[in-house]
């Protein structure tokens, strides 16, 4: 029995493997580049594209790993720059205009940051979404430009090369590893979803609860007046 011949890529899994075997490892470095600067861009498309372009002769595994890497510490420090730019004062003016949210909100995600930065810059390049979203903070918070560097390079080395290795060796079959990829996007983009709809409903309800204890006293007070009220006129002095 003839085996099925793997259908040949087409759309946007064409035109990235057309551009990687057109520039090689520089073509690949350009578009996780501007996946970093495009989330809905996914990297577990295009990291294993990398591999299997890598397979058909079009660039080395090394080079895929080298270049990817290299395209996204280029595009996490894009992000960073404009984290940087924007700086804390506007970014506190700007959550400052947004519904539901506080400063106490801003100030508890910087002390957060402050903590934990560094884990979250590295952890965070192995988890989609955050991936991009992570440099700015880093920005805003103005991480050491050489801990930013170091922590983003090891976490997309990881990242990237788990991918790259696993479109190489899986070869004309690189969307399996798309498929489990997009169990874990999917459940990244719920969880983001679930904890959205409770921060809203938490605050929602820490407003109207707050509202509740301010008008309190003043309708307290409007009993107490009325439950004092004299119930006789007194009779006028002459």
């Amino acid at each position: 029995m003839q085996s099925a011949v793997p259908a040949e890529p087409t759309g946007f899994t064409a035109w990235v493997i057309g551009v990687m075997e057109a520039l090689g490892g520089p073509g690949a470095g350009l578009i996780i580049a501007l996946e970093n600067l495009f989330p809905p861009i996914p990297s577990e498309v295009i990291l294993p594209l990398a591999g299997f372009t890598a397979s058909r002769g079009g660039m080395t595994v090394p080079g895929a790993i080298l270049w990817t890497t290299l395209g996204s510490l280029v595009g996490a420090l894009t992000l960073y720059g404009i984290g940087a730019r924007l700086g804390r004062e506007r970014t506190r003016a700007i959550a400052a205009r947004m519904p539901l949210v506080k400063l106490s909100d801003v100030d508890r995600t910087e002390a957060w940051f402050a903590r934990h930065g560094v884990k979250a810059v590295f952890f965070g390049r192995m988890i989609p979404l955050f991936r991009s979203f992570i440099s700015l903070p880093a920005g805003v918070d103005r991480m050491r430009i050489g801990t930013f560097v170091l922590f983003t390079t090891l976490g997309s080395l990881l990242w990237n090369t788990v991918f790259v290795l696993a479109g190489f060796y899986l070869g004309e079959n690189w969307h399996l590893v798309e498929q489990y990829a997009g169990v874990l996007s999917k459940a990244v983009v719920v969880a983001v979803v679930l904890g959205l709809v409770w921060f809203v409903v938490k605050r929602v309800r820490g407003n109207r609860e707050e509202r509740r204890v301010a008008e309190a006293p003043t309708e307290q007070f409007a009993a107490v007046g009325a439950d004092n009220a004299p119930t006789e006129q007194l009779p006028r002095v002459r």
